[in-house]
């Protein structure tokens, strides 16, 4: 069985992101043009193959018109 590098809790933050972009109708390809970046920087931090720091959450949530608090809601913190 395979372990996940990251705690249970950056795992759910990471399904959650990526549920997130999802349901704002938008691709790895539009958030990373928001972002000045690649669809891979989005495919990247969805995955966990980047660790992603809160300024970036905080921007992700912007564009995904999200208030953090509420997407923070989906982790069980």
């Amino acid at each position: 069985m395979k372990k996940s590098r990251y705690s249970q809790k950056y795992s759910q933050l990471l399904k959650a992101l990526k549920e997130a972009r999802i349901e704002a109708g938008l691709t790895q390809t539009t958030v990373g043009k928001k972002f000045g970046a690649h669809a891979s920087f989005v495919s990247k931090c969805e995955s966990g193959e980047r660790r992603i720091d809160v300024i970036e959450l905080a921007s992700f949530c912007k564009i995904y018109n999200v208030p953090l608090a509420d997407f923070l809601q989906r982790i069980e913190l």
